[in-house]
C-alpha cells in the first residue's frame, strides 16, 4: 500500500546528523528545541513526525554517533595483539576528540554529564552504552590472555576500568581545549606502565585470594 500524506521534504539521515551535532556540542539538556530544529532546517511538528520526541531523537543521534564517531575509535580494537588494540586506541581517541570542524571530546561521555529528575533515562542510557565499551576493551583484553600474550592471571576487569577511565579523561580535556599533541602525550603515559601492569604473577594474600593489579608491580620481575 503505496504511503499516505505528504513527503517529509528533508534528508532524514542529513537532519539527524545535525542533531547529533547539536547534542554533542551542547549535550542532552542544553539542546533545545529550538537550536535542534535550527540546525536540522525543519520545524518542531516536523521533527515530532520524524522521531517521536527529543529523547527518541537523541537516542538515535547516539547511535548515528557510534557508528561513524565510535567506531574511528573503537575500530583499534581489531588490532593483532592487545598491546597494539590499546594503544591505537588511546592514540585514536586522541585524534577524534580534536578533530577540525566538529564538537570536541566524545558525545558519549559528555552529553549527559547533568540530569534532572525527568532525564534520568537518558543518564541511564549513556551509562549503559559506556559501560559497553569498557565490556569491549575487556574482551579484547581476554583474547590477549586466551593467545598467550598476556599473563594467565591478568586482571582484565581493572585494566579495562582503567583505560577506560584514562579515554574518558581525555575526552574531558579535549573539551576543556586540549589539543590533539597534549592528548597524545596522556596516551603514551598510559602506555607506559603497559608492562608493569600486565606482566609478572600476581601475590597470593594470606587470605588466599588474587592480587588485584595493582599489586603486581611489586611482586613481577
Amino acid at each position: 500500500m503505496a504511503e499516505r500524506g505528504r513527503p517529509r521534504g528533508f534528508d532524514r539521515e542529513q537532519v539527524l546528523l545535525r542533531a547529533m551535532e547539536v547534542f554533542w556540542e551542547h549535550g542532552y539538556e542544553g539542546a533545545s528545541l529550538t537550536e535542534l530544529t535550527t540546525a536540522m532546517g525543519i520545524n518542531a511538528p516536523s521533527l515530532y513526525s520524524a522521531f517521536g520526541c527529543k529523547e527518541a531523537l537523541f537516542r538515535e543521534a547516539v547511535e548515528l554517533y557510534n557508528k561513524t564517531e565510535g567506531i574511528s575509535v573503537y575500530g583499534a580494537l581489531t588490532a593483532s595483539t592487545a598491546r597494539e588494540a590499546i594503544a591505537g586506541l588511546l592514540r585514536d581517541a586522541a585524534a577524534a576528540y580534536t578533530g577540525p570542524g566538529r564538537p570536541t571530546g566524545c558525545m558519549v561521555v559528555l552529553a549527559a554529564t547533568t540530569y534532572t529528575s525527568k532525564t534520568v533515562a537518558v543518564r541511564d542510557f549513556l551509562t549503559e552504552q559506556r559501560q559497553g565499551s569498557t565490556a569491549e576493551l575487556r574482551a579484547r583484553l581476554d583474547k590477549g590472555v586466551a593467545d598467550g600474550e598476556l599473563a594467565p592471571h591478568t586482571d582484565t576487569v581493572a585494566l579495562a576500568s582503567y583505560f577506560s577511565t584514562v579515554i574518558y579523561g581525555m575526552s574531558l580535556q579535549a573539551r576543556d581545549g586540549a589539543t590533539r599533541e597534549e592528548l597524545l602525550v596522556v596516551a603514551d603515559a598510559a602506555m607506559a606502565g603497559w608492562d608493569a601492569l600486565v606482566s609478572g604473577r600476581p601475590r597470593i594474600p594470606e587470605d588466599g585470594t588474587t592480587a588485584s593489579v595493582h599489586e603486581w608491580q611489586s611482586t613481577s620481575g
